[in-house]
């Protein structure tokens, strides 16, 4: 059992919003259905590593997830959703404003048939405004939102991110969140909901540390002129072999800690000056002192006890290593539907009861269509008919 059990989902999502925040919902205990083209393969399904059947991340992203293959271009296969969503009531899909309406499944028409349901649009800009049908990805509602322009050296260029922060933190999160509020209400009211995710619009919120001050007092965020993005001594610094360690000693307590790190308490007038001549001046002697040791040096130098907000920049296969984070149990065990199983990040949330749950990982396309139909009360000879006109794509499932 777990916290969201009883919640079914259509999934008609692609890519990495979607089946981020549908991936979320099913580790909670959703039932979720992965509604597949037969004839248009999700793109991550092939991005390499390729693990077994499928690629490591979408086998990561879809886990728990059964896989129902319909082409949507033809009538039988509508039929089949109109069936599904009076049980599967929450929608979740991402294809370009209309197309669903285009595909006859959009909301207006399930709502008829379920007055109840909860369909969610995750889009790059919304479902209105100029931009509306547009394409794009990640780096561009980054930079539409005004966050790619404060993100970078003085006089460089916009760095791009190594995590998708607006798919995710614009995306996939603000759909989880919009989910939820939406069964709470359905809960209270019995009323269902239409609801509409820009990336854009959730990128643009997270201006909220700087943006503010620029609505506020026409101040207008540039790179390493702030708080948080390099104007104080807050930043990344190299060591002696080329590695990095990050400095977030803001408050004074973290700065004394710092100080006498590299070895002068008596910086701590520097560090905590208001001037920007003083800041670049405590920064070119962090700079200097960080270069004169390597990587290894500082971290045994630093020790599991210091508090100071002082961290190693770890590369990836460092981080799944480190003790934190096997404490907190981030890399789990999945069985994959072929046999064996796969090491995954884990589900980052943890409850006091009603754990996280992994049921397999993501499989082929139509793995479960034949398993699905039969639930929703389709019987052998129809489910082969169906198969045989197609609905399923070449592989009778």
């Amino acid at each position: 059992m777990g916290i969201l059990t009883g919640l079914k989902i259509l999934d008609f999502s692609t890519l990495l919003p979607g089946p981020f925040a549908t991936m979320m919902l099913a580790d909670m205990g959703a039932e979720v259905i992965k509604v597949e083209s037969p004839t248009r393969e999700d793109l991550t399904k092939h991005l390499p590593p390729i693990d077994g059947e499928v690629s490591a991340a979408f086998a990561h992203l879809n886990r728990s997830k059964r896989s129902l293959a319909l082409d949507l271009k033809k009538e039988e296969a509508k039929e089949i959703v109109y069936q599904l969503v009076q049980e599967y009531d929450i929608v979740v899909e991402q294809f370009r404003p209309g197309v669903m309406e285009r595909l006859g499944i959009g909301y207006e028409k399930l709502k008829q048939i379920n007055p109840k349901v909860i369909f969610c649009s995750i889009t790059g800009y919304g479902q209105t405004g100029p931009l509306r049908n547009r394409a794009g990805h990640d780096i561009n509602y980054l930079s539409l939102a005004g966050a790619s322009s404060y993100s970078s050296r003085k006089n460089q260029a916009p760095v791009p991110a190594g995590i998708q922060v607006a798919d995710l933190a614009g995306g996939s999160m603000p759909a989880v969140i919009a989910i939820l509020a939406a069964v709470y209400h359905r809960g209270q009211t019995g009323e269902g909901q239409y609801i509409d995710i820009s990336i854009t619009d959730a990128v643009f919120s997270l201006n909220a540390m700087f943006g503010s001050g620029y609505l506020a007092e026409g101040i207008e965020p540039e790179p390493e002129s702030l708080l948080l993005n390099g104007g104080i001594f807050y930043d990344y610094y190299e060591t002696k072999d080329h590695r990095y360690f990050s400095v977030g000693s803001l408050e004074p307590p973290f700065q004394e800690k710092l100080c006498t790190l590299i070895g002068n308490p008596d910086l701590i007038k520097l560090s905590s000056s208001q001037r920007e001549e003083d800041q670049q001046v405590f920064k070119k002697i962090l700079t200097k002192s960080f270069k004169e040791k390597t990587f290894n040096e500082w971290l045994e130098i630093l020790g599991e006890d210091f508090d100071g907000c002082v961290e190693p920049v770890l590369r990836f296969s460092e981080s799944v290593e480190h003790p934190q984070i096997k404490a907190r149990e981030m890399v789990v065990s999945v069985p994959k539907a072929e046999g064996g199983s796969q090491q995954q990040i884990a589900f980052p949330i943890k409850f006091s009861s009603q754990p996280a749950q992994y049921r397999f990982a993501g499989v082929q396309t139509g793995e479960h269509s034949e398993e699905l139909l039969k639930e929703a009360g389709y019987n052998m000879e129809t489910i082969q008919a169906l198969s045989n006109k197609g609905i399923f794509g070449l592989k009778n499932k």
